[in-house]
């Protein structure tokens, strides 16, 4: 079985990020070095070069991406109330129908 997921925190994934970039250094040297899996840090890195990417073409940045997600969980949130009140919305107007033939016979 595998062992425990190890987590690490914003700073030191940002330092071993500019540890490959800077230095020119295999990730996997770095890695080993830091006591890191080869993998975890290839992502880091890469993910690095994609936001890298993406602001210098005038993508968004972190906290704009932060709250375009919010605003699109905030969106499918307030479309799925939408829906149920027209759900409930038909099923009153139902029950009016209903109840005024009842109430002319």
């Amino acid at each position: 079985m595998g062992g425990k997921r190890r987590s690490y925190d914003a700073p030191f994934r940002e330092g071993a990020v500019r540890i490959v970039l800077e230095t020119g250094k295999p990730a996997a040297e770095v890695a080993r070095d830091l006591g890191v899996h080869e993998g975890t840090l290839q992502t880091w890195v890469h993910r690095a070069k994609v936001r890298a990417a993406a602001e210098a073409s005038g993508g968004l940045n972190e906290s704009e991406r932060g709250e375009l997600r919010r605003l699109r969980e905030e969106n499918r949130q307030l479309r799925k109330e939408n829906s149920e009140i027209g759900m409930e919305r038909d099923v009153l107007k139902r029950s009016v129908v209903l109840w005024v033939k009842e109430a002319t016979k």
